[in-house]
């Protein structure tokens, strides 16, 4: 495809229109109408950061939409992460799914005044999101340009950011920047000088060969995203993957290399601001697996000498179990008080959740200077899940989970007590959400140390509450004598805060707030007197809040749109439960046609699968799929589909419970009298592809379907996919009824196909939608197959998202909205 000038076209039902965007775009692309086009282009709601010390808040805007030349750039990939080679910025973001977003606004909030500053970035600037200091003066970003990976310091007071000259970052494995040393310097992961040219092809290339003799263990399916193929693969992944570390200084902006230049993985700096823990990616470079995967030298790096002392060398790790985790350290992480304390995991199973082992990790921990043995400080029945420090050395929480059963584990520990198991805070499973007590509130001490914060021997809680009402987000403080907790402040029923920071005056926080009708806004609250009346789950102390930020609607047409939520239960008495929207304008007693939009989930029980999730007083947005409300839609939204059963077999009924699930959704929306049981589409993601692509071969309860990037036959994932953890061989039957593809016969209602041509998943791959197309039109079905040029999982350019909106619009108004002819009498 070529450039067209400054507009681009869209062909529509009522003709030929030209869209103008603020740039070029390309030609071949369809839009919905405009008032749906409007609301898709809208500005999302900003990200809001309090800063360490509770005196200022950053609101971060992310660009709306890239365009498709930005998602088209040329890019490289490398055993795991996507590369464009002309700046040596991340083509994909950190989960792989998707595409960065260029910051499009920061603006510095001053919390006890209300005063807002915007920061002065220069035209054409494409920012990370950004990074406080530890006391709050300053803040780092990313910053891409067409050529390099820039350094940018913020000043909070002043507003003003500038570019620190000199250092070219090297962001392909993360962690490019951090603070150290408290506030005064940065560590970087930079560009090498005097690397030479980069690898070219000269195609001379021979072929590439992989072999394997024997050998136990598997590897999950989702270990081979864009794997290394070549010598020059090989060659380009040394090239861009080798950094030098650096300290940069804040104030002056000296830059001072440290160590000898290595393909870091993740760094990490002591509190002490002088050690940092490497991991060197070495050789050999598997064609089967991805980075994280690679061998690699642990070691702990001085600063200040240079000086690097080894504290592990990994094996390649390319045959780690299904939903395990490979032999040997892991886990690193420092302690927050010093003097500089590593720990690490360690499996006592292999690695294997199906190996049943008295303790599955042990915990071990080494102090500088790091030549001694490291210390055994305990044993964990359940996979080790890492430390929660307070600024108490003999205080800290020690997390497991189990993955057989969805459980999780947290202890109150004293780590300079080896041995000792310490007390149980929490023993509940994962997918509770009812009893929930929250995850802890941190704050981050002087050296840059990120600690639970505390008030004398009480810490904080903040969650989000969910109840049979929906979410109403909490903060508490728990005693950790008693163990008891009390709230402190509860969300209204008919709006929407969740607890973003202390402020610097004491009895102060910051919420941010929503309902129905008001967009998100930072509000200030100060905590007032205990209430001696106060019902259970409720706050116990009054609060009194007003607004600090004033951001406005950016589209006050959607808050026409009415939502509601709604429980209902499946055949078997499991509870469920939908958000049902309602369009514009609507009148009670109207049916109309709709859209069920869900994702699959896994429940290991049902008393937690049938539990209510979200909120009907959230402000009202309108992703893809549910701006067909603009168009005279309903849609049941995030309709509960659990998959409920022990995780090693729970897929043995999961077309069952599939089919259970879409029924009794169905059913609820019809009864309630606002849906046309005639008139119904249904569509999925991902996940929610395969959901609707079987629905739509299984049932009769839906007049067409759209998937998006989904994988229709299993058998191309068969080392597990989603929380199935038996292969292809073990579990034969499982994977050939989950897949649609050998169902293409059946499929007789409409199904729409869409997927990204760059869909790095490798449960998705592109191939997925272009073979089931294939099976169905070859079967005689009616289906549709659009593929997007360059994107990824996750859809990312304004005129894919367009082209998505048009496609699913044309479809819906042509096979669901019409009403079905009357069938003549006999």
């Amino acid at each position: 495809m070529q450039l067209q000038g400054k507009c681009w076209s869209t062909a529509l039902a009522a003709g030929l229109i030209a869209l103008c965007a603020t740039g070029p775009a390309l030609a071949g692309y369809d839009a919905p109408p405009e008032h749906l086009l409007k609301v898709l282009k809208a500005p999302p709601p900003p990200t809001p950061s309090v800063d360490p010390t509770g005196q200022r808040l950053l609101l971060t805007t992310a660009q709306t939409y890239p365009s498709i030349e930005r998602v088209a750039r040329p890019y490289y990939k490398l055993a795991g992460v996507r590369l464009e080679p002309a700046n040596r910025s991340r083509h994909d973001t950190q989960a792989g799914y998707g595409i960065p977003a260029c910051v499009a606004d920061f603006t510095l909030v001053d919390i006890a005044s209300g005063q807002t500053r915007k920061v002065a970035l220069p035209a054409g600037a494409c920012p990370s999101a950004a990074m406080w200091s530890p006391d709050g003066t300053q803040f780092a970003f990313q910053n891409v340009t067409p050529t390099s990976v820039e350094l940018w310091l913020g000043d909070a007071r002043s507003g003003q950011a500038h570019p620190v000259p000199g250092v070219a970052l090297n962001p392909i494995f993360n962690s490019a920047v951090q603070w150290l040393d408290g506030s005064k310097t940065l560590l970087v992961k930079r560009v090498p000088a005097g690397q030479g040219a980069a690898p070219v092809d000269d195609g001379a290339s021979g072929p590439d060969i992989q072999q394997s003799l024997g050998g136990q263990g598997e590897s999950s399916t989702y270990e081979a995203r864009d794997t290394l193929k070549s010598p020059l693969d090989e060659a380009r992944f040394v090239y861009y993957g080798t950094s030098q570390l650096a300290v940069v200084d804040a104030a002056s902006g000296q830059v001072r290399d440290v160590g000898a230049p290595a393909i870091y993985d993740d760094v990490d700096g002591a509190p002490d601001g002088v050690h940092v823990r490497t991991e060197a990616i070495q050789a050999p470079y598997s064609h089967a697996v991805t980075y994280q995967r690679f061998a690699r030298d642990v070691a702990v790096l001085d600063v200040s000498s240079g000086k690097s002392t080894l504290i592990a060398r990994l094996p390649l790790a390319d045959r780690v179990p299904v939903h395990g985790v490979p032999e040997g350290p892991r886990e690193f992480g420092w302690r927050a008080t010093e003097p500089a304390t590593l720990l690490y995991a360690e499996a006592l199973d292999k690695g294997d959740w199906n190996v049943t082992v008295p303790h599955r990790d042990r915990v071990l921990m080494r102090k500088a200077p790091f030549t001694a043995a490291p210390v055994e400080v305990t044993r964990t029945a359940q996979r080790f899940a890492g430390y929660a420090f307070t600024a108490q050395p003999g205080v800290s929480f020690q997390f497991e989970s189990d993955e057989n059963r969805h459980w999780q584990t947290t202890r109150i520990v004293d780590i300079d007590k080896p041995g000792d198991p310490g007390r149980v805070l929490w023993d509940m499973s994962s997918d509770e959400l009812y009893k929930d007590p929250g995850m802890f509130v941190y704050r981050r001490l002087p050296n840059g140390a990120v600690v639970v914060r505390q008030d004398g021997n009480r810490v904080f809680l903040r969650g989000q509450g969910a109840s049979p009402q929906g979410d109403r987000p909490f903060l508490d403080r728990l005693d950790l004598d008693s163990l008891k907790s009390e709230r402190l402040f509860r969300s209204g029923t008919d709006d929407y805060d969740q607890f973003l920071g202390f402020t610097a005056t004491a009895g102060q926080f910051l919420t941010w707030h929503q309902s129905l009708m008001d967009p998100p806004n930072a509000y200030l609250r100060t905590l007032g007197q205990p209430l001696a009346d106060a019902a259970e789950g409720e706050a116990q102390f009054a609060s009194q809040g007003s607004a600090l930020t004033h951001l406005p609607d950016p589209t006050p047409e959607v808050r026409q749109i009415k939502k509601r939520l709604v429980t209902y239960k499946r055949a078997d008495g499991l509870d469920l439960s939908f958000t049902l929207y309602t369009p514009p304008g609507y009148k009670e007693g109207t049916r109309l046609p709709a859209v069920l939009y869900a994702y699959p989930a896994d429940f290991a029980s049902s008393a937690q699968a049938g539990q209510v999730s979200g909120s009907q007083n959230t402000f009202t947005r309108l992703p893809y799929y549910r701006l067909l409300l603009l168009a005279g839609y309903a849609i049941i939204d995030n309709a509960s589909f659990p998959i409920v059963g022990d995780p090693k077999t729970a897929y043995d009924t999961y077309l069952e419970q599939l089919t259970a699930d879409a029924k009794a959704a169905v059913d609820k929306a019809v009864e309630l009298g606002v849906v046309d049981r005639d008139r119904i589409g249904v569509t999925g993601h991902s996940h929610g592809a395969l959901m609707t692509a079987n629905l739509i071969a299984h049932t009769d309860l839906f007049r067409a379907g759209m998937a998006t990037s989904g994988s229709y036959n299993k058998t191309f994932t068969p080392f597990g996919f989603q929380n199935e953890r038996r292969s292809l061989w073990q579990a034969r039957d499982v994977y050939l009824k989950a897949s649609p593809y050998f169902y293409a016969d059946k499929i007789k209602l409409p199904l729409l196909l869409m997927h990204g041509e760059d869909d790095a998943n490798p449960g998705t791959e592109p191939f997925q939608s272009i073979k089931l197309y294939q099976a169905i039109r070859g079967n005689g079905g009616t289906t549709r197959l659009v593929m997007l040029p360059h994107e990824p999982h996750w859809y990312t350019a304004l005129e894919s998202n367009a082209q998505e909106v048009y496609e699913m619009l044309n479809w819906f108004d042509t096979y669901v909205k019409p009403a079905r002819p009357v069938k003549p009498a006999k």
